[in-house]
């Protein structure tokens, strides 16, 4: 039989971010192997999200998070060259502009201050220097504000999570084709992974990354993570009028919106009663002009005369506990860590998570971002981490 020091279950953004964090390590030595059920990555959330970066939330660990996730993004290059090859995704830093109305505006207060008071670089704007840098919007109900004049932007998600893969395995990571369909536990360890040909394998560690199939594969192992599959979809279209300097907006009624090439991207995640687990990749036009498009007109005017372009739909692997991740060990077994219900976080935050993780395996703790915020005993101690800053 196999033995692998680390297995990890899930090859996309987060699961690659691991392994090479794991195999770039000078204190490890182990054999690492990471199992994709779809190599294609056709299906997976790093290829099919909007693939963007902020420090605008309302807790100071999802903050300090990605600005260590923004320092990773600009020394790509450099990070993750393989033969002299350096990985380009396109970052942009264009920003994040979410807006206030009255009733919205001292919460937005109060997350500009946690935000600013961890570092990050964001900018609280009245409504007349709104008009000043973005003069194309529509400010007769906004209050305020707030925009990320650095280290906020969007960039290829898809090359980001190719990136980590094709690094890790110049480290020596191996990479295999399969389906996990079960572990088996001895008392409080995971001793073995079971693929769906039938062949077990020998494990010291397991990881579970496996986005949408996470829930499935904490379960396989003993465990109830309260992480569904919701879809959401995105929507491409062309205007006609030029939107100088468009960052990446989220507007009060819960629609975002942002350039895309010469075009533009948006989208709007449902009200939590009309949002059912999912599994299929099916879009609704109809959600485009009934929810998105009123709002977006309304905001920008120049939106009134737009050409729709083509859409599609994929998966948040959602936290319905407090829509933040599962990261670390798991409760009541020794060698089982969770990187689960990310909640459409997971491009950002999979630098610091991949590098937080490699460290709790091969050090026993955090040593360069303590995320213990994001352990499973929050769940248990019924503590949610509330972040009011869910796009």
């Amino acid at each position: 039989m196999e033995h692998y020091d680390v297995v990890i279950v899930g090859g996309a953004v987060t699961g690659s971010s691991v392994a090479y964090h794991l195999a770039a390590n000078p204190d490890f030595d182990g054999r690492v192997l990471v199992v994709e059920k779809d190599p294609s990555y056709q299906f997976c959330a790093s290829a099919l999200s909007a693939a963007s970066i902020r420090q605008q939330y309302s807790t100071a660990v999802n903050v300090a998070i990605s600005l260590y996730g923004i320092q990773f993004l600009r020394e790509l290059g450099e990070r993750l060259a393989v033969d002299g090859e350096r990985p380009e995704i396109g970052l942009n830093e264009g920003g994040y502009l979410f807006l206030a109305t009255p009733e919205g505006r001292a919460i937005l207060e109060e997350n500009h201050q946690v935000q600013v008071a961890n570092g990050a670089d964001i900018l609280f704007l009245e409504p007349p220097l709104l008009l000043e840098r973005f003069p194309w919007l529509n400010v007769d109900d906004i209050a305020a504000g707030t925009w990320g004049r650095t280290g906020e932007g969007w960039f290829d998600g898809y090359g980001l999570m190719q990136a980590f893969r094709r690094k890790a395995r110049a480290e020596g990571v191996v990479y295999r084709a399969a389906a996990v369909t079960g572990l088996e536990r001895n008392g409080s360890r995971v001793t073995k992974v079971k693929l769906e040909d039938g062949s077990e394998l020998s494990c010291g560690i397991v990881v579970n990354a496996a986005g949408a199939g996470g829930a499935a594969i904490a379960q396989a192992a003993g465990i109830e993570i309260p992480v569904r599959n919701k879809k959401r979809m995105i929507f491409s279209f062309d205007c006609q009028d030029p939107i100088p300097n468009c960052p990446l907006m989220v507007d009060p009624s819960g629609f975002y919106v942002r350039p895309e090439g010469k075009g533009f991207i948006c989208g709007l995640s449902p009200p939590s009663d009309q949002d059912p687990d999912s599994s299929d990749y099916e879009v609704d036009y109809n959600f485009f002009d009934e929810e998105i498009w009123p709002s977006l007109a309304t905001r920008v005017p120049a939106f009134e005369r737009i050409k729709l372009g083509r859409a599609w739909a994929g998966h948040y692997d959602m936290n319905l506990f407090d829509h933040n991740a599962f990261v670390g060990p798991a409760p009541g077994i020794d060698n089982f860590y969770l990187a689960n219900g990310f909640s459409g976080h997971g491009l950002q935050q999979s630098p610091a998570i991949g590098r937080g993780l490699a460290e709790l395996i091969v050090y026993g703790e955090y040593r360069s971002l303590d995320l213990t915020a994001l352990s499973f005993q929050r769940l248990i101690d019924n503590k949610p981490l509330v972040e009011r800053n869910v796009v």
